[in-house]
């Protein structure tokens, strides 16, 4: 890990601020800042030379002490668990304050540390070690917002970042480490040579998601929804979820042949799964985990909105009864360009989720690259400070740490509505996968790792010293535990192979739906409902003074519709929105520039041109109409389409559009449609009625803004997965928005919107064609 520096420019302008705040208002700053300035000012003569000030100066050198260990605690804390050693970290020596040795026994207060308890130099250093550099290194004092620091500090500093668990609970937390350690080694010696990519060194982390399912309902959280890559997803689902080990062997069976039902199926680990669990308390928690490809961290922006969706099903507009919970490993975190989309939109208006508990399985190498070669920062969560996340840094070996990190962060979650990070520091006993030889370019480090004793070992130990358990009491745990696998095992060996034609899909968050069909479906409305719509779209309250030429349009489109007809391409997306909505059908549009339209074509928005309020007239169509969404989005392409594909699958109810800025620029999305949208049926029984709309046209401007790339989608169409569609008369548009909603099944639709054609006087059509 690359040494941190106090004394770079972003702490020195913060410095700069926090001086300058203070010479204006002093009790705009923290109380240990007053402190360090009132010194800094005595320490200084009238010509600027130092002079001795007495405890005034050295006052202020304490609280900069302080705000070192806060601000670089985690650069000396012992994280690695294969390094016993304790760091350390120059900037936080005495001499770099000021202080010596003999300066330990004097005695300090400050209001905001330690509830302003008075104690020597020497208490005062040791707290701190305690809280900053034991097993858990925190990241939190670049958060602009006091009040967050300040509740951070309140809950490490007072316990020194120790837990206080009951025996219990220690015991509980040991019985999930037997649990995830002797699943994996059960798989390892009883299907040799498969690929499992086991949890092996990093088996603390069904100790940490089993402490979260515990801890969810007394924080008002009803829902889960969790996304992660393959290692350990076989773990999760039996030790988590409760998938039946017999059904997980089944899969390992050499004679196992998976009826894939409908389309061709995916291995084991990449299957969505979701389960109703009971916690210890009796609380009930809903969990999904989604499907995934292997595309690496190309799963979050799904997740996000699966729960915006889940969200938005249970009312949920606190955001506080559905939890993101993501999984990550450590290169992917750093290198995948879709965690900075996703962590970016956390606190937009349309992609918002209440923050996202993410959990770092830091291999501390990535495949076979170490971290210096997989990225340029000292560690793998830095992405994470542009929204300024908190980050606990905490050694996977210390799994009562890593739980107290757990249970900290979904507080302060649920407090504070962002998202929250946990980097859990561990290792991979075996190489990426099972058949991997990670000797071949790691010699070092395996042989560490092949020392290293196990997790289970080690907590067991300890708390049998702490008289937590008896070493009887331990050795029963993993006895039990064994005897459920051997008999889950003999079971699959004696079972003859089920008949079930949905067997493969057992437990997991499959949808049957009926086959594609070409059938008609009437799509037309009555007269009365087109000018309700109509009217609807035409109609702003007197006291809005709209742009003059927003206010033409409307009258004409009025005019137009009275006449009936010509109605154009966005008068016609228009009326298939409101019609859809006074159906009762729900309506969410987002992409770059969606409110206005790139070709100003849309205005689903108007604003007053002196206040700028805002009157958006789809939502004003009449009493019991849908609700209708239109969102801006940054400007991202894979973020956002993955997080509307994602609430496309948990609210099918709704027409869920993604637009492309230009149509070319879809190919930034191009993961989340060859990997999801393509072919998640097909896979995963996933079942997503998302709508593209992608303008395009060769008018002209060269290879850039020509091109959609129908043919890549025309190629993608293969076994009915998507429908692929261009339709320049705006009657066509409007019926295949409503066919898309009223169809009894569910396929993704790609739109060749027009571009040129928006206002071309022949791309045109009659009200009667409505």
């Amino acid at each position: 890990m690359k040494a941190s520096s106090f004394a770079n420019r972003a702490n020195a302008d913060l410095l700069d601020q926090y001086y300058e705040s203070w010479r204006k208002n002093p009790e705009e700053v923290d109380s240990t800042w007053r402190a360090f300035f009132e010194g800094f000012e005595l320490a200084r003569g009238s010509n600027g030379a130092a002079v001795e000030t007495g405890a005034g100066a050295k006052t202020a050198k304490v609280a900069n002490l302080i705000y070192a260990y806060r601000a670089l605690g985690h650069a000396a804390a012992r994280l690695d668990p294969l390094d016993s050693r304790q760091p350390d970290h120059p900037k936080l020596r005495l001499e770099e304050f000021g202080l010596t040795e003999a300066d330990l026994g004097e005695s300090h207060a400050f209001p905001h540390f330690l509830d302003g308890r008075e104690m020597p130099l020497e208490e005062i250093v040791s707290h701190l070690r305690e809280t900053y550099c034991r097993t858990i290194g925190v990241e939190y004092n670049y958060i602009q917002d006091k009040e967050v620091r300040r509740w951070l500090r309140g809950r490490m500093e007072p316990a020194a970042n120790r837990p206080d668990f009951s025996k219990e609970k220690k015991r509980r937390i040991l019985r999930k480490i037997f649990e995830a350690e002797m699943f994996e080694h059960f798989l390892h010696t009883r299907y040799a040579g498969q690929k499992r990519f086991s949890l092996e060194g990093a088996e603390t982390l069904i100790a940490a998601l089993d402490s979260l399912v515990q801890s969810c309902p007394a924080h008002g959280i009803k829902e889960v929804v969790m996304g992660m890559a393959h290692r350990g997803r076989l773990n999760v689902l039996a030790n988590i979820l409760r998938k039946s080990y017999e059904f997980i062997f089944r899969e390992f069976s050499e004679n196992y042949i998976p009826n894939t039902v409908a389309g061709d199926g995916d291995v084991k680990y990449h299957l969505g799964y979701e389960a109703m669990l009971e916690t210890e308390g009796g609380d009930s928690l809903k969990f999904f985990l989604a499907s995934n490809p292997s595309h690496l961290e190309a799963v979050d922006p799904v997740v996000q909105g699966n729960a915006r969706a889940r969200q938005r099903l249970l009312n949920d507009t606190a955001r506080k009864q559905v939890l993101p919970l993501l999984i990550h490993g450590d290169a992917a975190f750093a290198g995948q360009g879709v965690v900075a989309e996703v962590l970016n939109y956390s606190q937009l208006p349309g992609y918002r989720t209440g923050g996202t508990l993410h959990i770092i399985v830091n291999n501390q190498i990535g495949f076979t690259t170490l971290p210096q070669d997989g990225r340029s920062t000292p560690y793998c969560t830095d992405v994470a400070k542009m929204i300024e996340a908190p980050i606990f840094h905490v050694n996977g070996d210390d799994p009562l740490a890593v739980v107290h990190c757990v249970e900290t962060a979904l507080a302060f979650r649920q407090k504070f509505q962002r998202d929250v990070v946990i980097d859990m520091h561990c290792y991979r006993r075996y190489g990426h996968n099972e058949t991997d030889e990670p000797m071949f370019t790691q010699p070092l480090l395996y042989r560490k790792i092949a020392d290293q004793p196990q997790t289970s070992k080690t907590l067991s130990r300890q708390l049998v010293e702490e008289n937590a358990l008896s070493q009887e009491t331990s050795d029963k745990m993993v006895s039990e535990f064994q005897d459920i696998l051997d008999r889950a095992f003999d079971k699959v060996k004696k079972d003859q192979e089920s008949d079930r034609t949905e067997e493969k899909f057992e437990g997991s968050n499959a949808v049957f739906q009926p086959p594609h069909s070409f059938d008609p479906v009437d799509t037309s409305v009555s007269p009365d409902l087109l000018e309700k719509a109509a009217r609807g779209l035409t109609t702003c309250p007197d006291h809005l003074n709209l742009n003059s030429k927003i206010k033409r349009q409307l009258e004409t489109r009025w005019k137009n519709f009275e006449k009936g007809g010509p109605i154009d391409w966005g008068t016609g997306e228009a009326f298939a929105f409101a019609t859809l909505l006074l159906d009762g059908t729900p309506v969410r549009l987002s992409g770059q520039d969606s409110e206005r339209g790139t070709f100003s074509q849309r205005h689903a928005a108007l604003y007053d041109i002196e206040s700028r309020e805002r009157f958006v007239p789809l939502l004003n169509l009449g009493d019991g109409q849908a609700m209708f969404c239109v969102y801006n989005s940054q400007l991202s392409e894979a973020g956002v389409l993955g997080f509307d594909f994602g609430y496309s699958l948990d609210y099918p109810k709704m027409l869920c559009i993604w637009e492309a800025q230009f149509g070319d620029f879809v190919n930034g999305a191009q993961v989340i449609i060859d990997q999801f949208l393509t072919t998640s049926e097909s896979k995963w029984q996933r079942v997503s009625g998302m709508v593209l709309l992608l303008p395009h046209g060769y008018e002209g401007q060269g290879p850039e803004h020509s091109s959609a790339r129908l043919e890549r989608f025309l190629s993608a169409c293969a076994e009915d997965n998507i429908q692929v569609c261009n339709i320049p008369p705006p009657a066509q548009y409007f019926h295949v928005l409503r066919r898309q909603m009223m169809r009894p099944f569910r396929k993704p639709l790609i739109i060749m919107s027009p571009k040129s054609l928006l206002r071309h006087r022949e791309a045109v059509s009659q009200v009667k064609e409505f």
